[in-house]
């Protein structure tokens, strides 16, 4: 499981001189309005920075980050620019500016910094936290603090090699924060929660990027298992099997192809003392998707080790909840499969009768995603899920709406998916919503089965979704397609390059607002 190396502490001081705190660098946040003032650390550091400034070499913008030498005119080698933009100002920018000082503090092998939160600006709406100036204040520092913390154990990330003789890049092992005024428990529990939510966030994309011959629908079940062990929760590992007995048709029929048979993943958590309100979680495990008969073209395949990002989503979030205990009850569903090309393959043309009782035709096999999810849909209903989130690595098609900027939703319940959208605005991840009109569900409609696996290219976003929810019969239910923000080719501003652990965050959010 990813645990963070860096050490996170809270001192008091007014300025990095007289906290006389041991780093290598100092971090600074500094807005378009600060860099217009004449006075930052000392005499000699801040001349530096007007001159960076006048020469237009450091500007202030968001994403900006400038290491400047010190030359013996501070304790520390370095100082870390930060630019957070003008007013008004967004918490994000603290977690996204704290991202990018970790990436320049990995580049100039930087171990340990020192960030200073003595002089902090409001962000609009701060004062609608809590009542009363002095406690908004409060309340700011810590959230921002989190953010911030947040942003260092996400930008420490990078991908694992496996290369002989690799050496492991150099990571901040230390952040020292440096407050106006001694912290209070809340603050703490804020850093706390920052840094538990981009740990979990970095467990996903560790679990993503896992080649497929190191991550098979057994291992994935044993992973899963090893994360209900460490939280005391319950689990249940069906199987190829017992998920024919239970007639769990499309997931069986999904992974008989491979030499690694499927795998139903069921873990439990229960946060309050009856079992009611249970919200259902299903997320995609396909460890590795070849397209099965439907073959995809072998260029970009190997990006195909990403199609569990959906289940990766799921327990990373439940490695938070388990640290959190939040109040609430959840039911989390992985159907595990590889979906491989054989003669005993499952084909275009193909009839499957699902754990629910509905019949699909298979149409295209590369459509496999939200056949395995039907049935866990059905099976998380079966353990008495009343609400229902599925996350899904699911088309190709939701790049051509969102590129791999948004995550697409697809909901039944209005209600229910503005509590998610919330829930990402808070956490800074970006979910838009589709239409799901009548006419959608209708061109999911076979002449020979209950519905078809595959509509064609024309809305394919928005049908693979709800051929999903045509599964949650009429329970709330949101379906999140993250096919195009789970997995990046390149390092894309915050996000690193492969898997980004998409949702983790949102999720975490929602869970325990």
């Amino acid at each position: 499981m990813y645990r963070t190396s860096t050490d996170f502490q809270r001192v008091q001081a007014e300025t990095f001189v007289s906290a006389g705190v041991e780093a290598e660098a100092v971090i600074l946040y500094i807005s378009k309005e600060e860099l217009e003032q004449e006075a930052w650390i000392n005499d000699g550091v801040d001349h530096a920075i007007r001159q960076l400034r006048d020469r237009k070499l450091f500007k202030a913008e968001p994403h900006e980050a400038y290491v400047l030498p010190t030359l013996g005119l501070l304790p520390q080698p370095y100082v870390i620019l930060i630019g957070i933009g003008g007013a008004p100002y967004d918490l994000d920018t603290f977690r996204d500016g704290a991202i990018f000082a970790a990436k320049a503090a990995r580049k100039h092998r930087i171990g340990s910094a020192a960030v200073s939160f003595t002089r902090l600006p409001a962000h609009a709406g701060a004062e609608k936290v809590i009542s009363g100036a002095a406690a908004a204040a409060v309340r700011e520092s810590a959230s921002i603090v989190r953010k911030a913390a947040e942003g260092f154990v996400l930008g420490e990330y990078t991908l694992p090699s496996y290369a002989e003789g690799g050496k492991a890049a150099t990571k901040l092992k230390q952040v020292t924060f440096i407050l106006a005024q001694p912290p209070e428990d809340y603050a703490v529990s804020e850093l706390q929660k920052g840094v538990i939510n981009a740990e979990s966030t970095n467990y996903a994309r560790d679990l993503t990027n896992l080649p497929g011959n190191m991550l098979t629908p057994q291992g994935l079940a044993e992973e899963a298992v090893r994360v209900a062990q460490a939280h005391g929760m319950k689990y249940e590992i069906l199987d190829e099997t017992s998920i024919e007995e239970k007639g769990m048709g499309g997931l069986l029929a999904v992974g008989k192809g491979s030499v690694h048979p499927p795998r139903m993943i069921t873990v439990t958590y229960q946060g309050k003392e009856a079992w009611t309100d249970v919200l259902g979680l299903v997320g995609k495990g396909v460890t590795f998707d070849t397209g099965g008969i439907s073959l995809k073209k072998g260029e970009g395949m190997e990006e195909m080790i990403s199609d569990m990002g959906g289940a990766a989503t799921l327990l990373g979030m439940l490695d938070a909840v388990g640290r959190l205990k939040p109040e609430v009850n959840l039911v989390v569903v992985i159907p595990a499969a590889e979906n491989m090309p054989a003669g005993n393959a499952f084909k275009p043309g193909d009839i499957i009768t699902s754990l629910s009782g509905r019949t699909i035709e298979v149409l295209n096999t590369d459509a496999e995603g939200r056949i395995v999810l039907a049935d866990g849909m059905t099976y998380a209903k079966q353990l008495g899920a009343a609400k229902l989130i599925d996350v899904a690595t699911l088309t190709g098609a939701i790049l051509v709406n969102f590129a791999d900027v948004a995550t697409g939703a697809v909901t039944n319940d209005e209600t229910f998916l503005q509590d998610i959208l919330t829930a990402s605005r808070r956490a800074g991840e970006k979910v838009w919503p589709l239409p799901s009109y009548p006419e959608y569900w209708n061109m999911l409609k076979s002449d020979v089965a209950d519905l078809k696996n595959a509509a064609g290219r024309h809305a394919a976003a928005i049908t693979g979704g709800l051929f999903i929810g045509t599964f949650a019969d009429g329970l709330p239910w949101v379906h999140l397609d993250t096919g195009g923000t789970a997995w990046l080719w390149s390092e894309k501003g915050t996000e690193p390059k492969g898997a980004t652990g998409s949702m983790v965050r949102t999720l975490i959010e929602m869970l325990t607002d």
